[in-house]
């Protein structure tokens, strides 16, 4: 019976591994089709949202089997549960590829990024791609220190998503209100991806350790101002609404 249990947990494992492939290939395509004005790789991208939620519901009806088939001991319910939570973070990585997919085609011929912020984006498509690699590893063969490592790449694409804000906010922005918005709803995409990997390297962590990142000193890395920047980006869409939509967002006496 152990046997049999150990074998599903580690088809559970292998299928997490496939979503976090596909998941990353989406991301890849979704990136080239923003970057290069490629429709080809915006339908390619497209293409596997299917396949995702396949994979999805695989991992779910899993996640259930698993835990009603027979109690699992300490070390495996850590690890199924881990699972349950990994996927809803890969889920969110696919859909999170869906959106630069769909902006890529909506925006075709034209790129959706303005020319004056393609080098930060390629250098955001270069760090997610990284991340993207260590996740597979960290998938396949657990690792709390390249789990940990997760953190610190975080820490790269929160420098590039506070440099992107600060240039779309400042008054000598000579981009229209239109590509600002854009511009900056792409950069959450990408900024959200890679807080996925980071979630998903925490489960991992967890399982590994029992502990949380949070629990070892180390672990924890300098964070962003995130009030702050949800207040650039309140300000841009009130600025957008106010633009090209008169009287909306108004409040009301």
């Amino acid at each position: 019976m152990r046997t049999a249990y150990r074998s599903s947990l580690d088809d559970f494992s292998h299928d997490l591994v496939s979503m976090c492939e596909y998941a990353s290939r989406a991301m890849e395509k979704a990136s080239a089709a923003l970057l290069r004005g490629s429709l080809q790789k915006a339908e390619e991208a497209l293409s596997m949202a299917d396949h995702l939620e396949e994979l999805r519901l695989r991992c779910e009806e899993r996640a259930v089997q698993l835990l009603a088939l027979q109690a699992p001991v300490a070390s495996e319910l850590r690890q199924v549960i881990s699972s349950i939570y990994i996927v809803e973070d890969l889920d969110r990585m696919g859909a999170l590829s869906m959106h630069i997919g769909r902006t890529a085609r909506r925006r075709h011929p034209a790129s959706a990024v303005p020319e004056q912020l393609r080098p930060q984006f390629v250098e955001l498509t270069s760090l997610l791609k990284e991340m993207s690699q260590k996740v597979l590893t960290l998938l396949a063969n657990p690792d709390a220190d390249l789990a940990l490592e997760l953190y610190r790449d975080d820490d790269a694409v929160d420098a590039i998503n506070a440099e992107v804000l600060n240039t779309l906010t400042q008054q000598d922005w000579d981009g229209s209100t239109r590509e600002a918005v854009e511009a900056a709803l792409l950069l959450r995409y990408f900024e959200r991806w890679a807080d996925h990997c980071v979630n998903v390297s925490g489960r991992v962590y967890f399982f590994t350790s029992g502990l949380t990142p949070e629990q070892n000193a180390d672990a924890t890395p300098l964070r962003r101002d995130e009030d702050a920047i949800r207040r650039r980006f309140d300000d841009m869409q009130r600025t957008f609404t106010r633009d090209y939509y008169p009287g909306r967002g108004q409040s009301r006496s």
